[in-house]
């Protein structure tokens, strides 16, 4: 491989900028980034000034479309056709914007390794995951393929892959989420480079496995010394990593600093208000929420009912061809009173989603029966079913993926219409769907637009002001901020909660982050494999949990608090869930669960109501506390 020259006058991270003066591995100096549009110029980042030395972690932090990755992809010289930089950006002293392509080529993956924040899309679907990562170190390292196989065993051991042996021979869309990220942050190092750039390496994923990423970036920075550029919307994410925060909005640095500094006293208001928003409701239990509807009357039927509610998916083909069965849901049992709202908390796979499907009726039960409004849903005819549909609407995790990018903004607000209100004249049509998009904020002038030219934020609010045009009475949110920043996710909060006071309607909140839910919900459902752990009031259950997975999983926010946060990390658990397929007997969290005695093995706890109407299953939740 050819080597990249040191420079004679090294450039060395100064007092300015707030770093150690030690050699910059990565430095940008007065950086700008912009693309050629047919409307004009657009910049995407401007003069930017920041550098990173060897054994440090940079945090580059700010809302979506502040430019963050654009300005990194430039350093990489990923940058689509119509993109332009001037300035510098100089690794080990060599300047990347003016390198011949040939030594780029070396230096992105040799020098410069990049962990992206959709592994789906950035791993080859159609290439086993050993040779993704053995390509790297035969292109860069000169191994042989049997070397570069045996090293990517290695690596994935290293990344706390379960099961490398097996994972090796595997294809991305056979792991989890976690692991494909895993296996991302193992092709990054593959290549031994002295610097790795981790763009939203934690984004999509439930907060158990962010904080196993974090974990793992964080000890491999200590032991290799690597320098670490972690691109993030969210200030918990590098509260517990970083040593050092540059604070971005529109394109711009903002403020820079060590993290402790930046944290504990900022001096822009745009830091203070991510700070602020980042650290969202306490965890105490405190923080205030909507007020809890009033309690049903003894005797009265809830407005939904679940009993026994149990869903199995037929996948792949077992032993003797005979297709194997997943347990989605085992049965779930919970009312929820008109004007409620709860929190369905878990992590991925834990069944949030088919919960929400199944009240739907948009999947077939196993067994047990779901009744709105004392009206067994189950068995309905399809026209029935349909008349219900317009009480009964859903919010999407992906505001992209779940609007019609052919039909406008207009067209898809009013689609619901079209369907259970044909009898509106287009005059009735055109104000119900102005009167929608004014309710979740949004100017009548997006009604001609389409979902490409509105952000991520806006087309949440799409989303919303669709399902809300028939005014339902229950509302289902399938994970509707994940794909948000922490700006974006406070608004679309806002709005909801606000939706609700004007409303007297149901919420099922479904969320993988524990703390979102508090700001919204009355109570909370905790979900792992398919199974209830805990169900009770929001303030009960953050101040104290029962159960060890809800302990677990409260202890894994990231807090925006570079005091409190690595230790946290340090204390995080390792390993993902059991497949679905081969659930634990006994209590399905006892292979996780650092209190499981014997009985754990051998019976499924029962499913106990408390006095104060909080309910467990917990053989030990007494004992402990």
């Amino acid at each position: 491989m050819p080597s990249i020259p040191a420079s004679t006058d090294p450039t060395r991270a100064g007092a300015a900028d707030g770093a150690p003066a030690t050699e910059a591995v990565l430095r940008l100096s007065a950086l700008t980034v912009a693309f050629d549009t047919p409307g004009g110029t657009v910049t995407a980042a401007r003069e930017v000034t920041l550098a990173v030395a060897r054994g440090e972690c940079l945090g580059v932090v700010g809302e979506s479309g502040a430019g963050k990755s654009q300005l990194f992809l430039a350093v990489l010289g990923l940058l689509p056709g119509n993109g332009r930089t001037q300035g510098s950006a100089r690794f080990r002293g060599s300047e990347l914007l003016t390198l011949e392509p040939t030594m780029l080529d070396h230096v992105r993956g040799a020098g410069i390794g990049m962990v992206f924040q959709d592994p789906m899309s950035s791993l080859t679907p159609h290439l086993q995951v050993g040779e993704q990562i053995a390509e790297v170190m035969v292109r860069h390292r000169g191994l042989s393929r049997r070397q570069a196989r045996k090293r990517a065993l290695e690596l994935l051991r290293r990344v706390q892959v379960a099961d490398p042996e097996r994972r090796l021979r595997q294809y991305p869309h056979q792991l989890s989420g976690g692991m494909r990220q895993r296996v991302m942050i193992a092709i990054a190092l593959s290549g031994e480079p002295q610097l790795l750039i981790a763009d939203e390496p934690t984004t999509a994923l439930d907060v158990t496995v962010q904080a196993q990423i974090l974990a793992l970036l964080a000890e491999l920075k200590r032991e290799r010394g690597l320098a670490l550029v972690l691109i993030t919307h969210d200030p918990g994410v590098v509260a517990g990593i970083a040593d050092r925060v540059s604070v971005m909005r529109d394109g711009r640095i903002v403020e820079t600093g060590a993290v402790g500094a930046i944290f504990r006293s900022p001096r822009e208001p745009y830091t203070r208000k991510l700070l602020r928003e980042a650290r969202g409701p306490d965890l105490a239990g405190d923080a205030p929420h909507s007020s809890p509807p009033a309690p049903v009357a003894p005797g009265a039927a809830a407005a939904l009912e679940l009993a026994g509610v149990s869903v199995r998916y037929t996948i792949g083909r077992g032993w003797l061809g005979r297709r194997a069965k997943l347990a989605a849901l085992s049965e779930v049992s919970l009312e929820l009173a008109r004007g409620e709202a709860l929190g369905v908390v878990g992590e991925s796979g834990c069944g949030k989603s088919t919960l929400v499907r199944a009240v739907l009726q948009l999947l077939p039960l196993h067994a047990g029966r779901v009744v709105w409004m004392g009206r067994a849903l189950g068995g309905l005819p399809r026209s029935a079913l349909r008349s219900l549909r317009r009480d009964l609407q859903i919010i999407f995790q992906d505001p992209f993926g779940s609007l019609d990018p052919r039909m406008t903004v207009g067209e898809i607000v009013a689609e619901p219409l079209e369907v259970h209100a044909r009898d509106f004249t287009p005059a009735a049509h055109a104000a119900a769907v102005t009167a929608a998009l004014s309710q979740v904020r949004l100017g009548a002038e997006l009604s001609s637009r389409y979902p490409h030219e509105l952000s991520g934020g806006q087309c949440q609010r799409v989303g919303i002001a669709r399902a809300m045009i028939l005014r339902p009475q229950l509302l289902a949110c399938d994970e509707p901020l994940s794909a948000l920043d922490v700006s974006t996710q406070e608004q679309i909060l806002t709005l909801l909660g606000e939706l609700r006071r004007a409303s007297p309607m149901c919420l099922l909140f479904v969320s993988h982050n524990v703390a979102l839910v508090q700001r919204l919900c009355e109570r909370v459902l905790v979900l792992y494999l398919g199974r209830m752990m805990e169900l009770a009031p929001a303030a009960a259950l953050y101040s104290r949990p029962l159960h060890p997975y809800t302990r677990e999983l409260l202890a894994a926010v990231p807090v925006p608090d570079p005091d409190i946060q690595p230790a946290r990390l340090e204390r995080v658990g390792r390993g993902e869930p059991p497949s679905p397929l081969t659930p634990p007997s006994g209590c399905v969290y006892r292979t996780r669960c650092p209190h499981a005695a014997a009985v754990c093995r051998e019976r499924i706890p029962a499913w106990e109501k408390l006095p104060d109407g909080r309910y467990v299953a917990c053989h030990r939740w007494r004992e402990l506390g």
